[in-house]
């Protein structure tokens, strides 16, 4: 009997596939998600409608805030013909339109307010472990801005676009701590400033008053 000789195959490190399959998708490398610069909020969403000659078209409007968590924030309103294409075109809006804030401490340098349209909005500096006293829009933004401890007062409107207009107003206007917040350092110069500026002597005062007396005499 003849004898049939096998050629060794090499080894790929993998159990051969029937029929040639190609390899499955869980042999690809692990997927890495990649981190988001800003962190997405989607705070309303509305059906708004537009009345045309053939009934009535409706669309949808996304208020969105973004935010770093690191002093940057910014909102955005869009519309689109469905919910994923109007929060998309609220981010992109939100992203063009982003406010550096001023944080002192984890929270606010002094009380804000901010007006827009019929909305109010005040809000205070808080000590540490008091946390976010806020609600709804208002609370969302300070969250995203990197706010740890702060108290705030809604007092007008409740709309929410006007709300988040009235809330990044206030944020606005604060100044930076360094500009108003007096240190050990300063108080120390001011001090030893006034040490200087001493007052004048009695020997220093007498001729001043001699000179006043000779002109009242002539």
């Amino acid at each position: 009997m003849a004898e049939t000789t096998q050629t060794p195959t090499p080894s790929t490190g993998r159990a051969p596939q029937r029929g040639g399959r190609p390899p499955r998708r869980g042999d690809r490398g692990p997927v890495v998600e990649e981190k988001k610069e800003f962190d997405e909020r989607i705070v309303h969403i509305d059906r708004v409608a537009r009345v045309v000659k053939g009934g009535r078209r409706f669309r949808f409007r996304a208020l969105v805030v973004i935010g770093d968590h690191k002093g940057r924030v910014g909102i955005g309103i869009a519309k689109g013909a469905d919910v994923t294409a109007a929060v998309t075109k609220a981010t992109e809006v939100a992203k063009k339109h982003l406010h550096r804030i001023n944080l002192y401490k984890g929270t606010l340098p002094h009380d804000a307010e901010g007006k827009v349209s019929g909305a109010r909005i005040l809000i205070k500096p808080a000590s540490a472990g008091t946390g976010l006293i806020a609600g709804g829009v208002v609370r969302t933004i300070l969250e995203v801005a990197g706010v740890s401890n702060v108290l705030s007062k809604s007092l007008g409107s409740t709309n929410k676009a006007n709300t988040a207009y009235a809330t990044i107003a206030a944020l606005q206007s604060l100044e930076p701590a360094k500009n108003w917040v007096t240190s050990r350092t300063d108080t120390a110069a001011a001090k030893a400033h006034k040490a200087v500026e001493k007052p004048k002597t009695e020997a220093e005062k007498k001729p001043a008053a001699k000179k006043a007396a000779s002109k009242e005499s002539k």
